[in-house]
C-alpha cells in the first residue's frame, strides 16, 4: 500500500468562503504525481483546538504524511507552527540565523513606510523564526519560512507551507527535497492516471458501463480506482492503477469505446478547449452572442495563444443591436424571432463580416428568469457554427436549470459543435 497523505488548509477566511482555497486542490495533484495516496482535505477556521484535532484526525486516519498551508504570519492568529510543534511533542525555539534572514527580508520594505517602528516590525516576526526541534526550515519566498517536521513514534511527518498560493508553490520542490518528505517519499507507489471524456451522455450510462466492464474484467476491476465527474455537460471518467493492473484498464478501454466510441471526444485527458484551440490551426475566430453574455468568447481567450486566433465578439441582446452591428435582417428577426435556427446562422455570419474571421458562432436563446413562452421555454437556445463560405452547422437546445446552467451548457455546446466543424466530420453533440 503506497503512502497516505492528508492537506489541512487553514485560515478562517477561507474556512467562511471569502478566499477561495486553491492550495488543497494543488497540492492533491502533486502528490499524485509523486505516487502519494491522498486521503483527505480538510479546512479549519484559526483556532488552536479545531487545527489540532485535524492533525489527529490525520494521524488517526492513518496518514504518514500532512501537509498544512496558511497560519505563519507575524499575527496573534497566525498559529499553525506552535499547533504542529504542540502535536509533534517538540519544542519551539528561536534560530538567530533564521531571525536575520528574515530581519533582511523586512529591511527594504520598512523603509517603504518610515512611519512603522523598525523595532516594533522585526520584533513581531521573530515569530517566523520559531523551529520545531529536528525539523528542516524550508527557505522563505515571502517573509514566513516552512518548516518539514519528521514523524515521531505515534505522529505522522508534518510538512508546514505558508498560506499564499504563490508562495506555496515556490516552496514546493524544498518541502520535497526535505528529509522529512523523502522519508516518506521512499514508500510512493507508482501510478498511473487516465481521463477519458465523453459528451451527449448521462452520467447514468456510464455507471451500467462500469457494471457491464465488472463482469467482463473479474477480479482484475478492484485494482482500478475509477471515479465519473458530470461537469459542463460533460462526463469525466478518472482511471487510476499501478503497473500490474495495466490490462486492466486496457480491458475497461475497450469496454467504454465499444459501447460509447460516438460519445467520446478525449482519450488523453484534453479538453474541448484544448482540441477547439488547435483544430483552429492558423484560422481565426469571431463570436456573436445573446443569451452567453461574451461567456463563449471568455472561454475561448482563456486558453493561451488566443491573440493568435480570437478575432473578437459581439454581445447583442437588442433587435436593434443585432441589425446595426451584426448585420442581421430586422425582417428576419420578425418573421423568425430572435430565438430561432435562422438568427443564430445570421449572427454567426455577421460575426465573419464583422471581424473579417475564418470562422464565426451565433448563439441566441432564453437563459432565464422569466422572459420564456409555451413555444420557447426559458433554456430555448441555438447555437450555429459557420466557416467563411461554407454551410452552418446549427442545434437547437432545450436546457434544464437556472441562468447559470444554460449559459455554462450552450458554451461547451458551442464548442463541441466548433470541434466538429473544425475536425470535418467528428460525431456531433447530441
Amino acid at each position: 500500500m503506497s503512502a497516505r497523505a492528508g492537506i489541512v488548509v487553514t485560515g478562517t477566511e477561507v474556512l467562511t468562503g471569502r478566499v477561495r482555497d486553491r492550495n488543497g486542490p494543488w497540492l492533491s495533484d502533486r502528490l499524485r504525481e509523486l505516487g502519494i495516496d491522498l486521503a483527505h482535505i480538510t479546512i479549519c477556521g484559526d483556532r488552536p483546538e479545531d487545527m489540532e484535532a485535524q492533525l489527529r484526525f490525520l494521524a488517526d486516519q492513518g496518514c504518514d504524511l500532512i501537509l498544512t498551508s496558511g497560519g505563519l504570519g507575524p499575527t496573534a492568529d497566525d498559529l499553525t507552527l506552535e499547533i504542529v510543534a504542540r502535536f509533534a511533542g517538540v519544542e519551539l525555539a528561536l534560530d538567530p540565523e533564521l531571525e536575520e534572514r528574515i530581519a533582511a527580508i523586512l529591511r527594504p520594505l520598512i523603509k517603504r513606510w518610515p512611519h512603522l517602528d523598525p523595532e516594533a516590525v522585526l520584533a513581531s516576526n521573530r515569530k517566523q523564526a520559531l523551529v520545531p526541534e529536528g525539523a528542516t526550515v524550508l527557505a522563505p519566498v515571502g517573509t514566513a519560512p516552512g518548516m518539514a517536521v519528521p514523524a515521531g513514534a505515534r505522529t505522522p511527518a508534518v510538512v508546514v507551507l505558508p498560506g499564499p498560493p504563490r508562495e506555496l508553490a515556490r516552496m514546493w520542490p524544498d518541502a520535497v527535497a526535505s528529509p522529512p518528505f523523502q522519508a516518506v517519499l521512499a514508500r510512493a507507489t507508482e501510478y498511473s492516471q487516465t481521463m477519458v471524456r465523453l459528451f451527449g451522455i448521462p452520467e447514468s450510462e456510464i455507471a451500467e458501463t462500469l457494471r457491464v466492464a465488472e463482469e467482463a474484467i473479474g477480479d482484475g476491476f478492484s485494482d482500478l480506482e475509477i471515479t465519473t465527474c458530470l461537469r459542463r455537460g460533460e462526463v469525466e471518467v478518472v482511471t487510476r492503477y499501478e503497473a500490474h493492473a495495466e490490462g486492466s484498464w486496457t480491458a475497461l478501454e475497450r469496454v467504454l469505446g465499444e459501447r460509447h466510441g460516438d460519445t467520446i471526444f478525449s482519450t488523453d485527458g484534453s479538453s474541448v478547449d484544448e482540441q477547439v484551440a488547435r483544430l483552429l490551426d492558423g484560422r481565426t475566430i469571431a463570436v456573436a452572442e445573446s443569451c452567453t453574455g461574451g461567456l463563449l468568447a471568455a472561454r475561448l481567450t482563456e486558453l493561451p495563444g488566443s491573440s493568435a486566433y480570437f478575432a473578437g465578439g459581439v454581445v447583442a441582446y437588442s433587435d436593434a443591436a443585432k441589425a446595426a452591428l451584426l448585420g442581421v435582417d430586422a425582417a428576419l428577426i420578425e418573421a423568425r424571432g430572435a430565438v430561432s435556427a435562422e438568427v443564430a446562422e445570421a449572427l454567426a455570419a455577421g460575426a465573419i463580416e464583422r471581424f473579417g474571421a475564418d470562422v464565426g458562432v451565433g448563439v441566441t436563446g432564453i437563459a432565464g428568469p422569466g422572459g420564456g413562452s409555451e413555444a420557447k421555454p426559458v433554456g430555448t437556445v441555438y447555437v450555429s457554427v459557420r466557416t467563411a463560405g461554407g454551410e452552418p452547422l446549427t442545434r437547437h437546445l432545450t436546457l434544464p436549470g437556472g441562468r447559470d446552467d444554460v449559459r455554462d451548457r450552450t458554451t461547451t455546446v458551442a464548442l463541441h459543435l466548433l470541434r466538429r466543424q473544425l475536425a470535418g466530420g467528428a460525431p456531433a453533440p447530441r
